[in-house]
């Protein structure tokens, strides 16, 4: 009954917009691939920007909910695209390298930078702490102190997810997580129009 419920809501949304962002090299366009195909695809740097329309296919709350993705690069360059891409979407998926502590200083102040924007007030965050099968690999207590999530604004609803974007694992749960923020902040939304 609790999935009916959840379904009707969602045949309201049609597609959910997510955007994926991160440094150069976090994983992001492996990430897609292997939500989109479900297989690792070989993948060079992106420059610019890669879109894909893909239904979902885990076994949680999220199976068959459709997501049009758009994966921005990550390159230093390419960060300002960030905010216009992640404006006025559904929710953002924010990948990091769980081994490359060096770089989680500069991945956290392009998240705070990019969550701090207005109209990103209250997006549902997942953080993917990929690359989890590698040894030296951050823990995900350690990557959400790293990051400085606790920091980020009271509004914004945030889950960090495990994962290993080669073999997809983690991806699938993760999807969940960042599909019932968004249901639920919807609702929560519908409630404010309703009040006003």
């Amino acid at each position: 009954r609790g999935n009916r419920t959840d379904f009707s809501n969602l045949a309201a949304f049609q597609s959910l917009h997510i955007v994926m962002l991160g440094l150069d090299s976090a994983g992001k366009t492996t990430v897609l691939y292997r939500l989109k195909f479900n297989e690792f695809v070989n993948t060079v740097p992106t420059i610019g920007f890669n879109t894909e329309r893909i239904r979902l296919g885990g076994a949680g709350a999220s199976r068959g909910i459709s997501c049009h993705f758009w994966d921005v690069g990550g390159q230093e360059k390419l960060r300002p695209l960030w905010k216009p891409y992640s404006r006025c979407t559904d929710g953002i998926v924010y990948v990091v390298d769980s081994v490359d502590s060096e770089r989680l200083e500069e991945a956290r102040t392009e998240l705070h930078k990019i969550t701090r924007f207005s109209e990103n007030q209250g997006t549902p965050l997942l953080v993917i702490a990929n690359k989890q099968d590698l040894p030296r690999a951050l823990d995900v207590g350690e990557i959400e102190r790293q990051l400085a999530l606790a920091e980020l604004s009271p509004s914004t609803p945030y889950h960090v997810q495990p994962a290993c974007a080669i073999i997809g694992e983690g991806l699938d749960e993760g999807m969940d997580k960042l599909y019932e923020m968004i249901v639920k902040r919807r609702k929560s939304l519908k409630q404010k129009k309703k009040k006003q």
